[in-house]
């Protein structure tokens, strides 16, 4: 099963949130407990704040990218800028195939026209973060 799959069935069988469901699919990977993974993602879900910002989804890919590639040093954070330019490519890879990356845009609340569904950003982050990640 990919972690496309995975996420995916997350958010379908179990109610995960968009972001839950992208970053508990890693959670084995990034030997985090899933539990954890699951409460700190929870705020992220329809865009944070009720559809106001950026999609879950992709702030669980952004979320994985950190959890890998940090270095986790408190007093000397010196991952951060390569860690940054990850998150950039995931953002501009994610925007690139759904059509945005804001959450109220992809569900087309304004216009009536769905860019993307919640299952398809999930699967399409989860790919994202797969392949630019190598996981």
């Amino acid at each position: 099963m990919t972690k496309a799959d995975k996420a995916a069935a997350l958010h379908r069988e179990k109610n995960y949130n968009c972001c839950q469901a992208v970053v508990c699919a890693f959670a084995e990977e990034l030997g985090v407990d899933p539990q954890i993974l699951f409460k700190t993602a929870e705020g992220f879900g329809s865009g944070m704040g009720g559809m106001k910002g950026d999609c879950g989804a992709l702030a669980g890919a952004v979320m994985v990218n950190g959890l890998k590639n940090s270095n986790g040093q408190l007093d000397r954070a010196t991952s951060k800028a390569a860690t940054q330019k990850i998150s950039r490519e995931i953002f501009d890879q994610f925007a690139a195939r759904t059509g945005s990356p804001v959450c109220r845009e992809l569900k087309g609340v304004d216009t009536g026209k769905v860019l993307c569904s919640c299952e398809n950003c999930i699967r399409i982050a989860a790919e994202i973060a797969e392949e630019t990640l190598n996981l």
